[in-house]
């Protein structure tokens, strides 16, 4: 019996936590001298920086630029094989879930591979000049006679019902 021993072990793709690898001969040695048994190693995935894994399904946020989220577009999103491009609709909102079929992992057991989902996230533009600032006011007092916020029109509904509920109590 040794203390430490270092082996190379093969890691199929689409292996998960908690997953075993059975390696033959590697265990301890056999009862009487026979052949030693085998070596069990337990996987645990590391934390990746964009994908979150879920069974064979993958999650990413995309970030969108305000433009095109408002008037449609594509974006190019990351996959664990290269990059694809993903078409946005005009009038996309923060939250919005996009799937990319067979762009996940695939399964060491079925061998399906599942989808990427991609959850798009509008980034507020950041230092404008000037004339930046003064364009989106403008367009800013240009929607205030109509309602183009969808999300702020429910909130707001919502708030008012919630303050008649209490007040009426």
């Amino acid at each position: 019996y040794q203390d430490h021993m270092s082996i190379s072990v093969k890691i199929p793709p689409g292996v998960d936590s908690s997953d075993r690898i059975r390696v033959s001969g590697k265990g301890e040695a056999g009862i009487h001298g026979g052949p030693a048994g085998a070596l069990y190693v337990e996987i645990e995935l590391k934390p990746h920086a964009i994908f979150k894994r879920d069974g064979n399904d993958l999650h990413c946020d995309a970030p969108i630029a305000f433009a095109t989220a408002v008037l449609g577009g594509e974006i190019e999103v990351p996959t664990i094989n290269g990059r694809v491009a993903l078409k946005i609709p005009a009038e996309t909102q923060t939250g919005g879930l996009f799937r990319i079929r067979g762009k996940g992992v695939k399964s060491i057991r079925s061998g399906r591979t599942g989808d990427l989902i991609c959850r798009v996230c509008v980034e507020t533009p950041v230092r404008l000049n000037s004339r930046q600032k003064s364009l989106l006011k403008e367009f800013n007092q240009s929607l205030e006679d109509a309602q183009h916020s969808p999300k702020s029109t429910h909130w707001l509904a919502g708030l008012k019902k919630f303050f008649h509920d209490i007040g009426g109590q």
